[in-house]
């Protein structure tokens, strides 16, 4: 996983069950409330991205589908 954090100039590559995190090119910390919620941020906005990617693809497959 790389998932790139821009309030934190960083790039989140690992997550733990038991909410750790392990930054690039560091080790494994437990993530402060604000580095929380700006990782929360990060994730939901690159799912929605990459949602609207899968949903243009698939629409450009079915139109040359037919």
């Amino acid at each position: 996983m790389h998932l790139r954090i821009e309030t934190m100039d960083a790039v989140l590559v690992e997550f733990a069950p038991d909410g750790r995190v392990r930054l690039q090119n560091e080790g494994w910390s437990t993530p402060t409330r604000q580095e929380i919620r700006a990782i929360i941020h990060a994730a939901r906005t690159e799912v929605e991205e990459l949602t609207e990617l899968v949903e243009t693809l698939e629409a450009a497959a079915g139109t040359r589908a037919q």
